[in-house]
């Protein structure tokens, strides 16, 4: 998608920029952290996002802390964070197990930047009772995505982005997006 706007993307890992503590108290606030860090640490204007699952029968949890809901890091997190969520969730219904994933993109020219460009991508669907599909990763088994009477796993990449919470924030950049001195 960047590739129209002609942009050299370079991803924070390839420039070494170190991971800094996501202290916000949203999701907003935790993509400002994380795009500031960067621009502080390569002095290049920095795209960053932070996005998590939000399930209504749980007062939005896990929210910001859908990476680590689990307590646990590494490659076992995805597999634990969803343990946990069906257990959180054993005894509400099917029709109170909404939830959407929310993604928020922000963009600054630089770490003092007055005027960040920040857009917000929701992906409306519900939790199964169990996991489905093995495309993707973390919620996505047990994301389920009413219009195409799926899991988010099963759906083929290019689907998936056109959909997504992630992908809609993108498209949104991409649309207000201009380049500033």
């Amino acid at each position: 998608m960047l590739s129209r706007k002609k942009v050299a993307l370079i991803s924070q890992s390839e420039l070494e920029v170190t991971e800094v503590e996501e202290t916000g108290l949203n999701f907003v606030e935790n993509a400002l952290i994380k795009a500031r860090h960067a621009c502080m640490e390569t002095g290049l204007p920095s795209i960053a996002d932070d996005s998590g699952l939000e399930v209504d029968a749980l007062a939005g949890e896990p929210g910001i802390y859908s990476a680590r809901y689990a307590g646990v890091s590494g490659p076992t997190a995805d597999a634990e964070n969803n343990v946990k969520l069906l257990q959180e969730l054993e005894q509400v219904p099917e029709q109170d197990r909404t939830a959407r994933f929310q993604c928020v993109i922000a963009y600054l020219i630089h770490y003092k930047d007055p005027m960040p460009l920040i857009c917000q991508g929701t992906w409306e669907g519900r939790i199964l009772f169990s996991e489905r599909g093995s495309n993707g990763f973390g919620y996505d088994p047990l994301f389920y995505v009413p219009t195409h009477g799926c899991t988010s796993a099963q759906l083929d990449a290019e689907v998936k982005n056109s959909l997504s919470h992630r992908g809609q924030a993108l498209r949104k950049l991409l649309e207000c997006w201009k380049p500033r001195p």
